[in-house]
């Protein structure tokens, strides 16, 4: 039984399907990727600062470049560096990427604007591009996991609590919830939810066709383009734990500025639509997964990465199930991790 019905618990439910597992239940208190999944921003990148986390990327690009448009886009992700300390972090990054096999190269002013053509550049002293990287529908994805899950045989049981669902195992995906689900077997996961927000804009002419995400290394101002309109993202001045998914229409003003300086093209521009979305994090920003108790397992803890990391994480927590173990190295996510002390904070959360 797998609790929570977003990205992630959509994937396992997929990816045990698939290696043949029967009587696989998928639940959800509400919908098919009507959660967390629903108000992400559909970032796929692989350009972390550590290495367990660029793993879980990269292993999961093979499975949106298969889907292909419109459900995923791979225009690639852009960090623009506007001072020399910037910079020197995204390089740091870069070697870490490029030895695992991931393609980021340099980008000069030259660069930057043929990659993305309208973007201001004249403030950058350079940058870091990843062109396998891109942008995704998770929603649509999400359900394509579940339809391809339930085609397999997998019960889908929509508006259904899952802790009232029997199951000789159990699978916890419920992101920021995934503590509630734990508790009654006896497992205090650290996860706590955090509420972002993602605004976007009116239509805005002549938006370049494969513009990429650009990001702002030193302040984390990033956007996207979806259609014809821009989603925008950026961290709050102050974090806002707790679970009131509220928007904060004061900062409306300062991220329209901001993404005039970046892209004059969408000067005069206005919000149409605002929402939030809750992060499932951890102490670390790194996920828990894996088993937790007698037959318990558990996906969570993604700190705003799960979406992009969901196909490798589905295999994996289908595989440790199934086998006893994965193909892929998930101790650096264990949840005795934090008994132990050990500490190596993931520093991209945008």
């Amino acid at each position: 039984m797998i609790a929570g019905a977003g990205a992630i618990g959509a994937s396992i439910a997929y990816h045990l399907a698939l290696r043949g597992a029967r009587d696989v239940v998928l639940a959800d208190r509400g919908e098919v990727a009507g959660g967390a999944t629903s108000k992400a921003m559909g970032g796929v990148r692989q350009q972390f600062s550590t290495a367990p986390e660029v793993t879980l990327a990269k292993e999961s690009i093979e499975a949106f470049e298969a889907l292909g448009a419109p459900s995923f886009l791979q225009v690639g992700y852009l960090f623009l560096a506007t001072t020399e300390r910037g910079l020197a972090e995204l390089e740091s990054r870069r070697e870490t990427q490029v030895a695992l096999g991931v393609p980021v190269e340099r980008v000069d002013r030259r660069r930057l604007a043929s990659l993305a053509p309208g973007v201001r550049g004249d403030d950058v002293v350079g940058g870091v591009f990843c062109g396998k990287d891109g942008v995704a529908d998770p929603p649509a994805v999400a359900r394509e996991w579940a339809r391809r899950a339930a085609e397999k045989g997998v019960t889908i049981l929509e508006r259904t609590d899952a802790r009232t669902v029997e199951g000789e195992i159990r699978v916890i995906a419920c992101a920021a919830r995934s503590p509630e689900q734990a508790a009654p077997f006896g497992v205090d996961l650290p996860v706590r939810p955090l509420c972002r927000q993602l605004l976007e804009t009116a239509d805005v002419a002549g938006l370049p066709d494969a513009l990429p995400m650009v990001i702002e290394a030193e302040s984390g101002f990033h956007f996207r383009r979806r259609a014809d309109r821009l989603v925008i993202a950026m961290t709050d001045p102050a974090p806002r734990w707790g679970f009131d998914e509220m928007v904060d229409e004061s900062l409306l003003p300062d991220r329209l500025a901001r993404l005039a300086a970046r892209f004059p093209a969408a000067a005069g521009t206005r919000f149409e639509r605002a929402w939030a979305g809750l992060y499932d994090m951890t102490p670390d920003a790194h996920p828990i997964l894996g088993r937790v108790a007698e037959r318990v397992y558990v996906a969570c803890g993604f700190s705003g990465h799960g979406f992009m990391q969901s196909p490798a994480v589905g295999r994996a927590i289908a595989e440790e199930i199934l086998d006893g173990r994965s193909t892929l190295d998930l101790s650096p996510f264990r949840l005795d991790r934090f008994a132990k002390g050990v500490s190596f904070a993931e520093t991209v959360v945008l």
